[in-house]
């Protein structure tokens, strides 16, 4: 019998995540809901989710000592998975409301407002993903469900001779593009909620489980 991968979904105070539980488990993952440090570390894989403000779940993550486990589990190569404001406090920092909030600084850019007329960018959208992105696979046409105001409009990650690069998928808003998704080794994320974006959603959170026991 094939042993089914566990997956911590961090809670730190967040917003409703529940979604996020069940659709993990509908994919085969055994799923627990908690903050603490242990078990956060000792899973094979890490969901870092994230719904409200940039500045409240930064700080809200590091009364946790998220911040730790993520850099922890990535020191050992061990899987984290982003998912909305957990995908955006992954990089250098936020800008909202003319308040500037430190990230986690995994990856360097900041979160910022949206230049669109209409926001939140709210509903299904299309992401463009690179042909060989493993995330992505079989999904290049899909749409998923975004719902946010503040993103990443600019990859300032420059290239390495000695590292392969992230694999950057972008969506688009109006006539403003954005970071959708960032696949870089063990760490991965999501603009859009997967949980909330159907058979695609699942299709991909599977990919991304299966990829725990590889």
């Amino acid at each position: 019998m094939t042993r089914r991968p566990t997956v911590v979904v961090f809670d730190y105070g967040s917003g409703n995540v529940r979604s996020a539980v069940r659709a993990l488990q509908r994919v085969g993952a055994r799923v627990t809901l908690t903050s603490a440090y242990q078990a956060a570390m000792d899973a094979d894989g890490l969901v870092v989710p994230g719904v409200g403000a940039f500045a409240a779940c930064a700080t809200s993550l590091r009364a946790m000592h998220g911040d730790q486990v993520v850099d922890r589990r990535l020191a050992g190569g061990r899987p984290v998975l982003g998912v909305c404001v957990g995908m955006q406090i992954l990089f250098d920092a936020g800008m909202e409301h003319g308040v500037y909030t430190e990230g986690l600084g995994e990856w360097p850019g900041t979160v910022e407002r949206l230049d669109a007329d209409r926001l939140p960018h709210m509903g299904w959208n299309t992401v463009a993903a690179p042909e060989w992105s493993r995330l992505f696979a079989g999904l290049h046409d899909a749409r998923f469900y975004f719902v946010h105001s503040y993103g990443v409009r600019t990859w300032e990650m420059q290239p390495s001779r000695r590292l392969r690069p992230p694999d950057v998928s972008w969506a688009q808003h109006e006539d403003d593009r954005f970071v959708a998704a960032v696949e870089n080794g063990p760490l991965a994320a999501t603009q859009f909620h997967p949980e909330k974006s159907g058979d695609a959603g699942a299709v991909l959170l599977e990919t991304w489980v299966k990829g725990l026991s590889s």
